[in-house]
């Protein structure tokens, strides 16, 4: 039985992954669950499921959690309780769905923990993809893509000598308004932009592939998954989103990967990889779809598409970087020191892993299990430590500060 921790677990993703382990019953057990401030869904989650650990935003939520969770499951909140999720509860594999590069520290910390990474939050290799798959291959971790293009593509490529790609060709429906003259564009609204014609994702995602920022993201994640130069990374739009990518080869075969629109299909691929499970989704049929349809990306109609090219074919990381200090760097969660803790949240009495309790292994303090992870991160910002405020001078250290132990809540805070 393969264990699985959620980094997401309340998005769109998290609950389209949960939905395929829920349809596979004795194939997967959930060890780990990591959401934001939706804590009302991870409880319902957590009571299903059960799994060891769950993780929230802050410490008002956590405490909401510890005092209706089902016993046996372990409340914590912030920043070390998510990489707690990623690389402490025994994973086989990570499923990193959060937005934004929030995911980057839990996803090297899992591939410090030698568990698989179930990769659906794209912006991980936009900011870090130099890091992620350095480690990733120094580890001997697979990184099984979730996103459809990139699922498609590395279906594509099983067997095959990867010397052998001419080119990859990313797929786009054209978001919610590719039927639109770009005079229209000027009058409309954010419910209309929602409404994708295709796909149920999540809003960001909704939004962004409306403007093709998404698409943008997707080739640079193609770029470091695989390993093409973007030069050979080409989008086509394909409006029925059913040949979710394509791959040409040397001698100029193309192979393609087809399905109907339904994230959960690359999900289950990644889960059940390198097995192929029954699902239940709806079949494909061609005859009934009568034709496809492709054409060229219009950069001029998506300008955030081509400046995504450019910023990959420049290595722009200093503009990652500075999304990372704003996203992970500047956060305001803060490690809970000791003289500050409120009664009823206490440290873990055993820093080690799941893994390690399970083999015995020697215990470590839990900023040592994670602290390569910390040094990874630290220097895709430039030197910056995690928790450095804006304000403060940097001293050119590039070795963070050792991690604090993750929030635990047992039970909830008195007064």
């Amino acid at each position: 039985m393969k264990r699985i921790a959620i980094l997401g677990s309340t998005g769109s993703i998290g609950t389209q992954t949960l939905d395929v382990i829920e349809r596979l019953p004795g194939d997967f057990r959930v060890v780990g669950l990591a959401a934001g401030k939706n804590a009302e869904l991870l409880l319902k989650q957590a009571e299903r499921f059960r799994p060891k650990v769950v993780s929230v935003a802050d410490r008002a939520q956590a405490e909401w959690l510890a005092a209706r969770l089902p016993a046996g499951v372990r409340a914590l909140y912030g920043p070390e309780g998510l990489l707690e999720v990623a690389a402490g509860c025994g994973a086989d594999l990570v499923v990193g769905a959060m937005v934004g590069s929030a995911g980057l520290a839990p996803t090297l910390a899992a591939i410090e923990a030698g568990a698989a990474i179930g990769l659906a939050n794209k912006e991980t290799l936009v900011a870090a993809g130099h890091i992620v798959t350095r480690r990733a291959a120094e580890r001997g971790v697979p990184l099984l893509p979730m996103d459809s293009e990139h699922s498609a593509i590395f279906q594509c490529l099983q067997g095959e000598d990867r010397k052998t790609v001419k080119r990859l060709l990313l797929t786009a429906s054209g978001g919610s308004f590719r039927d639109r003259r770009r005079e229209e564009l000027a009058r409309v609204t954010v419910e209309e932009a929602l409404r994708h014609p295709n796909w149920s994702m999540g809003a960001k995602i909704t939004i962004d592939s409306a403007t093709m920022a998404n698409k943008g993201l997707e080739v640079i994640e193609a770029h470091w998954l695989f390993g093409v130069p973007y030069d050979r990374i080409e989008v086509l739009l394909h409006p029925e989103s059913i040949v979710h990518s394509l791959v040409e080869f040397a001698d100029s075969s193309v192979l393609a990967q087809l399905g109907l629109p339904d994230m959960r299909g690359p999900i289950q691929y990644a889960l059940c990889y390198p097995e192929r499970k029954p699902s239940p989704m709806e079949t494909l049929d061609l005859a009934r779809i009568g034709a496809l349809h492709f054409r060229p990306a219009d950069f001029a109609r998506y300008p955030c598409l081509g400046m995504a090219y450019e910023a990959g074919r420049t290595g722009d990381r200093e503009a990652c970087g500075e999304s990372l200090k704003s996203d992970v760097g500047d956060s305001e969660q803060k490690p809970c020191r000791d003289a500050e803790r409120a009664p009823g949240v206490t440290m873990l009495t055993d820093p080690r892993s799941e893994r390690e309790r399970e083999t015995g292994g020697e215990q470590r303090p839990f900023e040592n299990r994670h602290r390569q992870s910390r040094v990874a991160v630290s220097r895709c910002l430039g030197g910056r430590r995690c928790h450095r405020q804006q304000d403060q001078p940097d001293s050119g250290e590039t070795d963070p500060e050792p991690l604090a132990a993750p929030h635990l809540v047992t039970e909830p805070a008195l007064g």
